[in-house]
């Protein structure tokens, strides 16, 4: 009797210890699916290091920035930065996590990885209808050494509010007098056609099965799923592919400390390795948080992906941030109260 009361007690005594720590430290977050690969990564490792908790659920930006100013998550993450009056009037704190490409991925049978070429007006003719063939005269003129098919071309787009649809949208209405015109820049726009995937994972799941599907994915995306992407001309006309170096070239010019909010567009960069469609990806927190225990909580967890989270990004073809960004987001940190005091 004397032993199971003893036994009852500890049991007691150690799930209420465990309640507490897990209401302090297990975090929730949701937004964008364009980090989701190294997020995922960061969250399973950070578990098995600490026995804490990551919940990131991968719904687009749109529904990240929705869900960080309604606080029902600890952290949203969009691909699209706030502007600074954005984020002061949601009480916001914003700070990039990674760098890295959206490609244009296609599945055309016989044409390999890294061979199709488009220009910025080749590309926005495709995703506005006007070039509705693979073996269109224009195509074939700048690919004349593929032989390309006498195919319907079928779009495939973002359904959802995305971050990775704004850093390509971005791109084209810098790039393409005739895309700024007719469909312009935004989380989601109105396409002239196609079919929408929800996510990146959505894109490439329809890119892979549609035959003549072109669309745009985040770059790990067409990595993990093996479909083709192109070459794209760049703003120095010369013609690059998608790797961690010309992601790394085009961040090159970034200057992240006189950005309000850290809210640097890496899109249609000079340099003649840069990749036109590069992009930041970015967390947002609240100043004012409801605890120093949270407040820590967050802090710690986003300090060791900085630290410990690097290797897995570059195996997944994502661009760290520099050292020097990383302090000033530190810096950053020490504005966040509780209760209007600071905690740090």
């Amino acid at each position: 009797m004397k032993k199971t009361l003893i036994l009852l007690i500890s049991l007691m005594v150690a799930a209420c210890g465990g309640e507490k720590k897990s209401d302090k430290q297990n975090l929730s977050g949701a937004g964008a699916s364009f980090p989701f690969p190294a997020y995922s990564k960061w969250a399973y490792a950070y578990h098995t290091a600490t026995g804490i908790q990551i919940n990131y659920q991968s719904v687009g930006s749109g529904a990240g920035v929705a869900q960080i100013k309604k606080k029902t998550v600890d952290f949203g993450a969009s691909d699209s930065p706030m502007k600074a009056a954005d984020l002061d009037k949601n009480g916001l704190m914003q700070f990039p996590m990674l760098m890295g490409g959206v490609v244009v991925a296609f599945n055309v049978p016989g044409i390999e990885s890294g061979k199709l070429k488009l220009t910025p007006e080749l590309l926005s003719s495709i995703f506005r209808c006007k070039i509705k063939k693979w073996n269109d005269p224009a195509l074939v003129a700048a690919n004349g050494d593929l032989k390309l098919p006498d195919k319907e071309i079928s779009i495939v787009h973002r359904a959802d509010g995305s971050g990775t649809t704004w850093i390509f949208t971005n791109y084209l209405s810098k790039a393409d007098a005739d895309w700024k015109k007719d469909v312009g820049t935004g989380k989601a726009v109105k396409w002239p056609c196609g079919i929408g995937g929800k996510g990146n994972e959505g894109v490439a799941a329809n890119i892979k099965k549609i035959e003549g599907a072109i669309g745009y994915v985040e770059y790990a995306y067409s990595l993990q799923n093996n479909i083709p992407f192109t070459q794209l001309k760049n703003k120095a006309g010369k013609f690059v592919s998608p790797s961690s170096e010309s992601f790394s070239a085009a961040a090159a010019n970034a200057d992240w400390e006189k950005t309000p909010g850290f809210a640097v567009v890496l899109t249609d960069q000079p340099g003649d390795q840069s990749w036109p469609i590069t992009g930041a990806t970015f967390i947002l927190i609240h100043k004012e948080q409801s605890s120093a225990a949270k407040a820590k909580g967050i802090t710690e967890y986003f300090r060791w992906c900085y630290k410990n989270g690097n290797a897995s990004a570059l195996k997944l073809h994502y661009v760290p941030m520099p050292p020097k960004v990383v302090e000033l987001v530190e810096k950053q940190w020490k504005n966040i109260t509780v209760g209007g005091k600071k905690v740090f």
